[in-house]
């Protein structure tokens, strides 16, 4: 139970089919796959998707550490939220402490935590609650328990992709990734893009086997990113602010362009964990 004086949200998305997410206005559309108020101060607010039950949650401790509550347990069925489920983590603020049962793991910066399931309690705090850390957490069902492990971001696997040309020059960083360590279905990294460049994840893809979801950052206040989703041949999109997450259908794209630089957390859950497992769409077949 988080410490008296915390707050925490929880929502819950049901699965949408792209027939009916085709009729969708831009209201209907924001509500159903756009996440805000994620990361808000002295709360640990959840959203608890029915796309390969993965839950999307993200913890900003100031003075008060903060916890899964008996809301969160409720939401998987279980005496505790990660009773069967695994967690992974990205840190995007100050420096921040999470402690799982018995151990305790400091994390800078761009540092990742993995937590297996079976681990009863689980704590999020910032070292200095003027400069408070900002957890990113998902969660995902767990058939087997691995260990716990802090993934600096020197010990992920850093990939450079693209090009100055074609304005998508970025830097992918693999956390939760076969190459880095073991998990059960949970795949995570952080995308950073290079000065003067805006896209990611073009040309696009889908990937049936899988639902991703991102979430963007280090976008000024009046900046944005034009999130592309929906069916190859017929896109939508969605205008995504700082600190917002999109949930990313099996059925639908998923890429976009920045009005400047920023950086963004991908995550995936579902069938495999090949991060090469993509459907490719050809530039001409868009609409």
């Amino acid at each position: 139970m988080p410490a008296q004086g915390t707050t925490a949200s929880v929502e819950t998305r049901h699965a949408v089919h792209w027939r009916e997410a085709e009729t969708f206005d831009t209201k209907a559309l924001r509500a159903h796959f756009l996440v805000q108020d994620l990361l808000t101060p002295g709360a640990l607010n959840a959203t608890y998707t029915h796309y390969d039950r993965l839950m999307l949650a993200g913890a900003v401790p100031l003075a008060t550490p903060l916890a899964f509550t008996d809301a969160h347990a409720r939401l998987v069925g279980s005496e505790h939220h990660l009773a069967r489920r695994e967690l992974g983590l990205i840190n995007i603020g100050g420096p921040g402490r999470v402690t799982a049962d018995a151990a305790t793991f400091d994390l800078g910066f761009q540092d990742a935590l993995y937590i297996g399931a079976g681990t009863a309690s689980v704590t999020f705090a910032s070292v200095d609650p003027d400069n408070p850390a900002k957890f990113y957490i998902n969660t995902a069902p767990a058939h087997a328990r691995h260990p716990a492990r802090l993934i600096t971001k020197a010990a992920a696997k850093a990939i450079p992709l693209g090009s100055q040309e074609s304005a998508n020059k970025r830097t992918i960083y693999q956390y939760l990734h076969p190459d880095v360590l073991p998990t059960c279905q949970l795949v995570m990294g952080l995308t950073r893009l290079d000065s003067g460049s805006v896209w990611n994840t073009m040309p696009a893809h889908t990937h049936d086997r899988r639902m991703e979801a991102y979430l963007y950052f280090e976008l000024p206040q009046d900046a944005f990113t034009v999130h592309l989703m929906g069916r190859p041949e017929a896109t939508r999109h969605l205008i995504v602010r700082n600190e917002q997450a999109v949930v990313s259908p099996p059925w639908s794209i998923h890429c976009g362009a920045g009005t400047t630089s920023y950086a963004f957390i991908w995550s995936m859950a579902g069938d495999n964990q090949a991060f090469t497992d993509m459907d490719m769409i050809a530039m001409q077949d868009l609409r």
